[in-house]
């Protein structure tokens, strides 16, 4: 099998929605097929509860048939040498086919173009992870070159649910040694990725006062609070953009972005609405906590409160909900971010600065335990997310062959 035909089956998969156990039983049977060691854990719902990145009460947090995978490669003594953790997860974001031109779990090509649910975010790093990994045995197996340590190649679960199967590894490591460092394969367009950006996710509630349209006068709509709120937010927003400074961040026209992802108010055409609920995601810069930004817009959402008679006395519930992602970094001259970046050099790949990304991944949870992590994958997160998403195949194998390299040079020389 080889990664094109890997990668396909792989995104044929419909791993939304908490449904990655039998993409995972497949990606296990074919480490096994491929001479890797497997391992499997399973995240335990109590234990990420007293993470902060998750609800408290484990009920919300659903890990149930939810296992994730990985593979072990073993060098030379592997004891004497360091661990390279490879990593990528297997869950996806729902797909809309209305808003598809093909199926979103069959892959589909347009020439060097894969088009499939998971094509960029992230199956296709996922299995160039794999193949690195097989092309790193193959050299030593050939007598090409003699290492000692490890490479293991991940698949977690839960990843679009805050780094389930990341977090549970972070927090009581599966394996019976040491990790010294670690490559997430999202997608970076082939850059590397030295600091990912954090959220805080807030819902608000407002609350007004219900009234015919006819007579709309006497109720008290939500929709005016909620604009002056969404002002206040994005006045915020850009003031921050202007106070909180970050070297990797000053190419983002928002470097901290807001998004009011969800709105839902009123209950009738012909009645003056009287409720609202908006779920808000709020950035978060590397060097700041969670807290940290919830606080400044809590105390901007208290001086809108303050200069309405109506929100002082019907004051907005503003609360967190779903999941949190702390921001991370690591030091640009860590073992494994300048192995990456030479072996970018060899792989032609002229960018090797190291950039901050606007979202989130799993390398945070890694980061937390002190496991230097770099980000470095194909394809745009332009396209993740996205219908019809869409990687260029050449940049895939590009990942594959920088990643191979990059694991012989941090084994070599660590």
């Amino acid at each position: 099998m080889n990664l094109q035909t890997f990668t396909e089956e792989f995104l044929r998969f419909d791993t939304t929605d908490c449904r990655e156990a039998a993409a995972q039983s497949w990606f296990r049977e074919r480490l096994d097929e491929f001479g890797f060691e497997t391992v499997e854990w399973h995240a335990d719902a109590d234990r990420l509860a007293e993470h902060p990145s998750f609800p408290d009460d484990p009920d919300d947090i659903v890990v149930a048939d939810r296992p994730s995978v990985a593979g072990v490669l073993e060098f030379g003594n592997p004891d004497a040498g360091p661990t390279l953790v490879l990593n990528g997860h297997s869950d996806v974001v729902p797909a809309e086919d209305e808003l598809w031109d093909s199926d979103p779990f069959e892959p589909t090509w347009n020439g060097d173009d894969l088009t499939a649910r998971g094509a960029v975010d992230m199956k296709s790093g996922v299995a160039a992870c794999v193949f690195a990994a097989l092309d790193v045995r193959d050299a030593v197996e050939n007598g090409e070159l003699a290492l000692d340590g490890r490479i293991v190649v991940e698949s977690v679960t839960g990843e679009e649910d805050g780094g389930i199967g990341a977090a549970a590894a972070a927090l009581d490591n599966p394996y019976p040694f040491d990790r010294d460092a670690a490559i997430v394969a999202e997608p970076t367009d082939l850059t590397v990725v030295t600091a990912t950006e954090g959220t805080v996710m807030k819902r608000l509630h407002l609350t007004g006062r219900s009234a015919h349209a006819a007579t709309r006068w006497v109720g008290e709509s939500v929709l005016p609070h909620f604009e002056r709120i969404r002002h206040a937010f994005e006045e915020l927003e850009a003031e921050r953009g202007e106070r909180v400074h970050h070297p990797l961040y000053e190419e983002f026209p928002v470097p901290w972005p807001i998004c009011i992802g969800r709105v839902e108010a009123g209950s009738w055409s012909s009645t003056v609405p009287a409720s609202l609920t908006a779920e808000i995601r709020i950035g978060v810069a590397p060097g700041e906590t969670v807290d940290e930004v919830e606080e400044e817009y809590e105390a901007r959402l208290a001086e809108v409160v303050a200069e309405s008679e109506w929100l002082t006395e019907h004051p907005p519930e503003f609360e967190r909900f779903t999941i949190q992602f702390e921001s991370a970094e690591i030091d640009a001259d860590e073992p494994v971010v300048a192995a990456l970046q030479a072996a970018m050099g060899d792989a032609g790949l002229a960018d090797t600065e190291a950039r901050g990304a606007t979202y989130g991944a799993d390398s945070r949870h890694y980061v937390e335990a002190g496991v230097p992590t770099v980000v470095f994958g194909p394809g745009t997160i332009e396209q993740a997310h996205f219908p019809n998403e869409t990687i260029h195949w050449p940049d895939v194998e590009t990942a594959r062959a920088t990643i191979a390299m990059a694991a012989r040079r941090y084994l070599a020389e660590n």
